[in-house]
């Protein structure tokens, strides 16, 4: 009779244990899939903010090119320096 007490205890036990990992599994994949949409989310984000710079930068290119020069040849001696040092 203990035994068999102790043998149910135990199959309930991994009845729980199971249930529990089954939950914890399908929140996970909950989860997952969030975050999975959130990076969808900012791969469209930065797909627009790189559309509007390459704009911005074709209109300058175009409308005052040797000002534009004059800021990439700015912004390149700074990256220069930053990576010299």
């Amino acid at each position: 009779m203990a035994q068999s007490a102790s043998s149910t205890n135990t199959r309930e036990a991994a009845d729980e244990l199971a249930d529990k990992a089954a939950n914890l599994a399908e929140r996970t994949g909950e989860q997952i899939e969030r975050f999975a949409e959130q990076g969808r989310q900012a791969t469209e984000q930065i797909q627009v903010v790189a559309e509007n710079f390459k704009t911005a930068v074709d209109k300058s290119v175009k409308d005052q090119p040797l000002t534009t020069l004059a800021i990439a040849a700015g912004v390149g001696f700074v990256i220069g320096a930053l990576w010299k040092s």
